[in-house]
């Protein structure tokens, strides 16, 4: 192993040992003190759990980080990005907090990776016939890709174990790549990987069905924000280094983020096809309609993982033909999805009423 995959390895361990370790502390706390999370109508669980568990995957991810990974390239403007989104999860978790005041906290954390480390999506590699974007239009793109991505995540986060899984197998797959193909301008990106992993392992062993402890806003909001930048850092990779897929690199990075960006695109379109917001809550997510036809929730969470590991399998071997039929193939597969959902939807409900 050469000096680097030890470094890796050492950044892995002790993220997962410190995460793992902070957790039960984290539980007794909060029950100690009462912060927990209340069983309402939208959520799945039906008891008294804490939503902190986020702490735990940030303590583990932050120190890792800064003890072994070089801060250059951007990395040190995505911790301070991290920092302002985790305290903003963390009163959210403990106080509950405005729609606006969260959206405030992602500006700062964008604003702070754009600006400062120059972080955006340069250019549309010749989709649509769109090559390097004026700067005005990349950073609005950038901004929009950032909030998108994080907030996806932010709202998968609905059952026992799910978030992490998803989290878990999108930044292994860019980890991966980095570590590959990064070179000097990108290869400390799969510091950031391995110690969301390391972090996200130690936490998952107590959260996955019955859940012991949840990853709440304080770790959502943290995992998303970082999936955002490693995602737009993937596309750049693949425009300056020109490997692993080149061009076809925006297609491959939608693709690896298929489950959240499929869940959140559909809820809003169903949603404002129904004449309602895009952000009220509703019980009509992915998961949602998966549990709905029976499945139970570890079966379920391992279906989302599943299909999110099939389409970037498909993605990676089909990244030859190039972004925009990737694309198309995406759409298609997302409407027939789309379109099985709601047969079994109206299916289980009409059996529902039946009964």
């Amino acid at each position: 192993m050469n000096a680097l995959g030890i470094q890796l390895s050492l950044s892995f361990l002790w993220a997962f040992l410190v995460a793992m370790f902070a957790v039960p502390s984290i539980i007794y706390i909060a029950h100690l003190k009462n912060m927990l999370d209340t069983p309402n109508v939208r959520t799945v669980h039906e008891s008294l759990t804490p939503r902190l568990g986020g702490v735990a995957v940030f303590a583990g991810f932050m120190s890792a980080l800064t003890i072994f990974a070089p801060l250059d390239n951007g990395v040190q403007q995505l911790l301070a990005g991290c920092i302002v989104l985790f305290f903003v999860g963390l009163k959210d978790d403990l106080v509950s907090i405005s729609v606006a005041k969260k959206f405030v906290g992602q500006l700062l954390a964008t604003g702070v990776v754009m600006i400062m480390a120059d972080v955006r999506i340069t250019s549309f590699q010749g989709i649509l016939g769109i090559g390097e974007l004026p700067i005005g239009i990349s950073y609005a793109f950038t901004f929009f890709a950032i909030v998108g991505i994080t907030n996806a995540i932010n709202l998968i986060d609905g059952l026992d174990g799910l978030a992490g899984s998803i989290v878990l197998i999108i930044v292994s797959t860019f980890g991966y790549y980095f570590y590959q193909y990064g070179g000097p301008g990108f290869q400390n990106y799969a510091y950031v990987a391995v110690c969301v992993v390391g972090g996200l392992l130690g936490f998952l062993r107590y959260n996955f069905h019955r859940a012991s402890i949840f990853m709440g806003d304080t770790g959502s909001l943290v995992c998303g924000f970082i999936v955002s930048i490693l995602t737009i850092q993937f596309i750049e990779m693949g425009l300056k280094v020109g490997q692993p897929f080149g061009s076809a690199s925006p297609a491959v990075a939608l693709g690896i983020l298929f489950v959240p960006l499929f869940d959140t695109l559909r809820v809003f379109i169903v949603r404002m096809m129904a004449g309602r917001s895009p952000f009220s809550p509703d019980k009509n997510h992915v998961h949602h309609r998966i549990l709905a036809m029976g499945f139970q929730q570890i079966s379920t969470v391992m279906l989302l993982g599943l299909l999110n590991v099939v389409v970037i399998l498909l993605v990676i071997n089909f990244a030859y033909l190039g972004s925009i039929l990737l694309i198309g193939l995406l759409i298609v597969f997302s409407l027939l999805l789309s379109v099985l959902l709601g047969v079994y939807h109206s299916r289980a409900e009409r059996q529902r009423i039946a009964s």
